[in-house]
């Protein structure tokens, strides 16, 4: 009865919407696993408030997803392998059906393996049979899809923008020409007005075939809304378009006899993870307002013959199949607070109060039961003070989800922190002293012995966060400083907040639990002095940190690596200077023989050091790995790294360059596909080739082709020419990275850098191609397979 009636409420909800209402739409893509196994791909996007159903769900209730196949082709072209797959699904008790039910929001995917009987088969027929419902209306639909399975393994080539162009007449001489890009979810496209040769490819438009002055441009070309965000990818304020870019020309004619104006976009897409290659599109705009093709395909044959040059003929696809890449994300923030408690509870202001405060619980209280309670309502009001401290800055992230990496990334606020970080280490110097107004310690220590019981309590942790700023408040200026640069953003910043508080509340508590531990306690000494001297010399370390981000976003030039390095160097001497007793500063007590703790912590230093020293030289060494997106990276370096192939290693820009060494040297190939302003390719240069293992393995056994795609560098006349793309319109050919990105497209089907390609000498795949591998090992076993498979 319950199904007859779900039925009946579809079929009536059905009936009074409209016929054309397509609440779910139906792509297909096609993955081949070997020669006779294909995953035949359903992907389906959903509407706003609408779901589509799970292929199992109980009985009575909606009607599920179902795969049709014909019962013929399934005897004797191909069988399925399994039950198809589904993606991520959400299961809640639907009030129309009065049951738990699983369906999609947004989008969902389906993946059928299939294996072939029949190798000829070069196609195969799905039906889709499925319902779809929201909240006052179902619908019931099928759809028939075909697989075509004429197709590599590698991924589909990305083409996110759609472009298109429309005209409107002004009067006798004057249009307005409108150039829109519709743009894929989570993709987007760059302002004109990125201009900064650091950041990203800036969308320029070029208007052509305007020698005889046939038509005068008429003022700059208008662009629609953008959005301005803080990349930290770039390190930059970066203003780029979301969903739809639309520019607009206005033009006057002077020959009445033009029909329509030829222009080329120069592009770059990205997304949260990935860019593309930057790429060129080109316009015919008919001044009537017909339609036109983008270009016509009178190719000529020298072109023809350029284009067929840049096709590798790359074989061995169906020996290797796509690996994915795994990222992994860090949560170390709240670590690094709690470290940042552990550190303040070593000061001046806080230490002493440690055991005075337990004391006072212990010995005040009617009995130990109750002095126990007392001190840990104590520790969680510490926390919580410390974490409230934070919630300010969720409410400005809810006005504006950007404010904080818009506003308090930008360059100023970076100086503003290497100023106060700067002032912040000098108070511990000892040259003077940061302090909130004593009225308001003396008011909350007043307030907590006059109120009593919990709300006492509070006012006396509050009169310690108070009266410990001079100590805590530089720690905490970091904290928050780091957290704002950051991505978290007001998230990071609660996360170190709470593991600052919980660091300084731990003891309290801790001590109050087992009194005869206060006994073991150091006593407070000038050994408290040194702790505040060795964090200023670590927040003078951090200033400079604020200040580099400022001048790589500026690319002023006054901090690059070797020189950051340098300061810390010197920053680094200074403290060792100061541990062995060579340097002394205002509050520092008399040295008559130096512990065994202060030479340990003058070793290390004296280690890190060393450590940085290689820093300064232009070798694989420079790298410092340990510290990894504290320096400037290596191509904002003295030594102008940007011209040469990474880490030193020997590399070649050009493919047949590098084929004709491969020969010479009987060594395979390794295709690096890359970019100038491509962040992953230097992370992994950084992170990954300067591994020992994998550097070596790299410099001795390969050899190493580097194209940059987005090299602008125009090619000579004579080698630039016209590409027939494969949905038949043309692209010019005119730079190195117009080349390089067009044959990585045409030989393995994907425009996504960085890319990385084993071969031999014959363009014989050695390995299935790779992208991003941040994972060492992995990738060290990806360079071993291939040289074992070159060796065979």
């Amino acid at each position: 009865m319950k199904q007859i009636l779900a039925f009946l409420f579809g079929c009536f909800a059905f009936l009074s919407v409209n016929a054309q209402i397509e609440p779910v739409k139906w792509t297909t893509e096609v993955e081949k696993i070997s020669d006779t196994e294909y995953n035949l791909i359903y992907k389906a996007a959903i509407e706003d408030h609408w779901h589509l159903y799970s292929q199992t769900l109980p009985e009575g209730g909606a009607i599920p997803t179902e795969f049709i196949y014909d019962e013929k082709a399934l005897d004797t072209n191909f069988e399925l392998v399994g039950k198809a797959n589904e993606s991520k699904s959400i299961t809640k008790f639907d009030k129309v059906f009065q049951m738990d039910l699983t369906y999609f929001d947004n989008e969902a995917t389906f993946t059928q393996k299939i294996k072939l009987k029949n190798p000829q088969v070069t196609a195969i027929e799905a039906e889709i049979s499925f319902q779809a419902c929201d909240d006052a209306k179902c619908i019931f639909e099928s759809e028939i899809v075909n697989f075509q399975l004429t197709t590599n393994q590698v991924p589909a080539i990305f083409d996110p923008v759609k472009w298109s162009t429309s005209v409107k007449q002004l009067n006798d001489t004057h249009y307005q020409i409108q150039y829109t890009a519709k743009l894929d979810p989570k993709w987007h496209i760059y302002s004109q007005d990125n201009s900064d040769p650091m950041g990203p490819i800036a969308t320029e438009f070029t208007f052509k075939d305007n020698d005889n002055n046939d038509y005068q441009i008429l003022g700059p070309l208008q662009e629609s809304e953008t959005v301005t965000k803080y990349e930290n990818a770039f390190k930059m304020d970066v203003t780029y378009f979301e969903d739809k870019a639309v520019f607009t020309q206005k033009i006057k004619v002077l020959n009445p006899a033009i029909t329509k104006i030829e222009a080329e976009v120069y592009y770059q897409a990205c997304d949260d993870e990935k860019c593309l290659a930057p790429t060129t599109f080109e316009f015919a705009t008919n001044l009537d307002g017909s339609e036109t093709l983008i270009k016509t395909l009178n190719i000529d044959p020298e072109d023809l013959k350029k284009s067929k040059a840049l096709n590798l003929g790359v074989t061995g696809w169906d020996n290797y199949k796509k690996e994915e890449v795994k990222e992994k994300t860090n949560f170390g923030i709240f670590i690094l607070g709690f470290i940042g408690g552990l550190i303040a509870l070593l000061t001046p202001c806080v230490f002493p109060m440690i055991p005075l405060t337990v004391s006072f619980f212990t010995k005040s209280a009617e009995n130990t039961q109750k002095g126990l309670a007392n001190a840990i309502i104590y520790g969680v009001f510490i926390l919580i003070i410390y974490v409230l401290l934070s919630l300010p800055f969720h409410f400005l992230d809810s006005l504006n989800p950007e404010i904080l990496n818009t506003i308090s990334t930008n360059v100023w606020l970076n100086i503003i922190f290497f100023l106060i970080l700067a002032f912040f280490a000098f108070s511990f110097f000892g040259y003077y002293e940061i302090t909130l107004p004593s009225s308001w310690g003396n008011k909350m220590d007043e307030t907590s012995s006059r109120v009593g019981g919990i709300i006492g309590i509070f006012f006396m942790a509050l009169t310690l966060a108070i009266v410990s700023f001079s100590c805590t408040g530089p720690i905490l200026g970091s904290l928050l400083a780091g957290s704002l640069t950051s991505d978290g953003g007001a998230m990071q910043l609660t996360a170190g907040m709470s593991g600052f508080g919980l660091a300084l509340a731990l003891p309290f508590t801790l001590f109050a639990m087992f009194p005869k531990w206060l006994n073991s306690l150091p006593k407070s000494g000038g050994w408290l002095n040194t702790v505040k001297v060795v964090l200023g010399f670590l927040e003078l370390g951090m200033a400079f940190k604020f200040l580099s981000n400022a001048d790589l976003v500026k690319h002023w030039g006054l901090l690059k690596r070797e020189i950051f390095i340098g300061i810390w160097i010197i920053i680094g001497i200074g403290l060792l200077l100061y541990l062995l007793g060579k340097i002394k500063f205002p509050h520092d007590s008399p040295i008559k023989k130096l512990s065994f703790s202060r030479i340990s912590f003058a070793v290390l230093v004296g280690a890190f050091v060393i450590y940085l020293i290689p820093g300064l030289t232009n070798t694989k060494y420079a790298n410092l790995k340990l510290l990894s997106g504290f320096p400037p990276p290596l191509p904002y370096s003295i030594y102008e790294k940007d011209s040469e192939c990474p880490l030193g290693l020997n590399c070649y820009k050009d493919i047949d360059e590098g084929i004709v060494a491969a020969k010479e040297a009987n060594k395979p190939i390794m295709l690096d596909f890359t970019g100038w302003a491509c962040v992953n390719c230097r992370k992994m240069e950084e992170q990954v080739w300067s591994q020992d293992k994998i550097y070596e393995i790299l410099k001795e056994e390969y050899i190493i082709v580097s194209l940059y795609v987005d090299d602008r560098k125009k090619l000579p006349e004579n080698e630039q020419f016209k590409f027939v793309k494969a949905n038949g319109n043309l692209k010019n050919i005119k730079t190195i990275g117009d080349k390089w990105a067009t044959l990585q497209t045409l030989n393995f089907q994907n425009n996504s850098q960085p890319y990385y390609v084993l071969l031999n000498e014959n363009m014989e795949l050695l390995n299935h191609t790779t992208a991003y591998t941040p994972d060492a090992d992995e990738y060290l076993e990806w360079l071993k397979k291939g040289l074992e498979n070159f060796k065979k």
